[in-house]
């Protein structure tokens, strides 16, 4: 559904009404036009605290960009600014900056305790109201829980509550900030991450936190197509969400299974024949369900590289209102029958090596929500069986999860007026996001270039201001 506030103050009028009322006016959000368009283009500047680990990594992946790179200079606490490569040219931050810059990106690795902190101020104070609109803010730190003195891990975990507050200073120009904590000598595996975050790919993700680990070496893909050859699972594919999770990995290489219940195969056939896929119709609750999923699995691929549990539904009404079919229902969809699937498919080893499973958590599962105990209770169990399977997959398997905020479906379109505006407007960027957007955060996790990013809780939401 349109958004017609969100068109109506990009207009010169709207603008200047909204201004006057002090409403906000969110601006648009420039989302990925063609799958060989460069992850970051424009101005981009580049700093490290002293000591940073991943400074050099950075310069390379920035230097082989389609950006102008700098990288901050004559400042005492910024020194290993200058090791980001050869390809970056020096810029004093003391001096005044005619520049507007499409990204922002430091390497925090480097901080040893609280007094380290005036680095992040000497970096963003003279740069931060440079930034131009749909512009990126990236921080790169160490996992606090690696950090073997409590003054090091204050510093590396106070980068979180930074990165958050960034993100809300900055969301009105369509601008985001997120933060990625490495583990020691996974420097190797930022390059992923970085690109995504970088790129008009996230651009509803912001003031998020990915912890990237070691994982294997990323092996060389096509990185127009980075999914060719790869097998990919989709369940409630048949519209919304699963429908654009299902065209995007298309877009990316994958041969997709789409799967949804029997009553919406129509549906369902229109998105897998138009991105040469196939259709699988089950109901996921069903006892034989995990069976007949593994048995289309073997007899037409011999196994799966992709497993994306989207399936989901709602089934809304306060604790003490609510039947227990609508208990049951909601737990066997949204929860159980992800943990059954993956199962028969570990069982029958159809999980193949470095597969990516990802499961759909929400917002509700975050925050909670009033008449959604139900939901609320699946979607966070959700997070919990994440976390736990991610230190038991192996053989390169990673396990994460996405928790969508507010997006744009037919579901939120047939919503009251006013409940409508108001999701729509409680985030950071003040507007609701697109299926597109959560399917662009599953590609990036489905990249095997990520085998870094496991466990994680990411959240499409344009930084919501409910939850944490």
């Amino acid at each position: 559904m349109s958004d017609l506030y969100l068109r109506l103050v990009n207009t010169p009028v709207g603008r200047t009404a909204a201004q006057s009322l002090g409403l906000p006016a969110p601006a648009p959000l420039k989302r990925l036009k063609r799958t060989d368009q460069p992850f970051i283009e424009g101005k981009v500047l580049i700093g490290a605290a002293n000591g940073g680990k991943a400074i050099a990594t950075l310069g390379s992946i920035l230097g082989a960009s389609a950006a102008t790179l700098h990288h901050a200079s004559e400042s005492n606490r910024l020194a290993d600014s200058s090791k980001a490569g050869n390809k970056a040219r020096p810029l004093d931050l003391a001096s005044d900056i005619n520049q507007q810059f499409s990204a922002l990106v430091f390497d925090a690795t480097g901080l040893k305790g609280p007094a380290d902190l005036r680095a992040l101020y000497d970096f963003f104070h003279p740069t931060i109201k440079k930034l131009g609109s749909n512009a990126r803010v990236l921080v790169i730190g160490q996992n606090p829980a690696s950090c073997r003195k409590a003054p090091q891990a204050a510093a590396q975990g106070a980068l979180e509550g930074f990165v958050r507050s960034v993100g809300k200073e900055i969301g009105k120009k369509g601008s985001t900030a997120n933060l990625l904590w490495m583990a020691p000598g996974a420097e190797k595996q930022l390059d992923s991450s970085v690109r995504f975050f970088l790129s008009a790919r996230s651009a509803y993700v912001s003031g998020q936190v990915v912890k990237v680990g070691k994982g294997n070496a990323a092996p060389a893909t096509n990185p127009v197509a980075p999914l060719t050859g790869k097998v990919a699972l989709v369940t409630g594919a048949s519209r919304g969400i699963g429908a654009a999770i299902s065209e995007t990995l298309a877009r990316d290489g994958a041969t997709v299974i789409g799967l949804d219940i029997p009553p919406a195969m129509e549906e369902l056939e229109k998105v897998t024949s138009a991105i040469n896929g196939k259709a699988l119709a089950c109901d996921i609750t069903d006892d034989k369900a995990p069976k007949l999923i593994a048995d289309f699995i073997e007899e037409h691929f011999g196994g799966v590289d992709l497993v994306i549990h989207n399936a989901g539904i709602t089934r809304d009404k306060t604790l003490g209102n609510m039947p227990e079919h609508f208990w049951d229902m909601t737990i066997a969809v949204n929860l159980t029958a992800e943990e059954l699937i993956d199962e028969e498919l570990a069982k029958r080893e159809l999980m193949k090596e470095n597969g990516r499973i990802v499961c759909i958590s929400s917002i509700s599962g975050i925050a909670g929500n009033f008449g959604q105990t139900n939901y609320s209770t699946a979607k966070c169990g959700v997070i919990g069986y994440v976390e736990a399977m991610a230190r038991q997959l192996k053989n390169g398997i990673t396990i994460n999860a996405v928790a969508p905020g507010f997006i744009e479906t037919r579901m939120t379109a047939a919503m009251p007026v006013t409940i409508r505006e108001a999701g729509r407007r409680m985030n950071s960027l003040s507007q609701g996001g697109q299926p597109v957007d959560v399917a662009e955060a599953i590609a990036w996790y489905c990249s095997p270039a990520s085998n870094g990013v496991n466990g994680n809780v990411v959240r499409v939401c344009g930084q919501s201001l409910i939850g944490k």
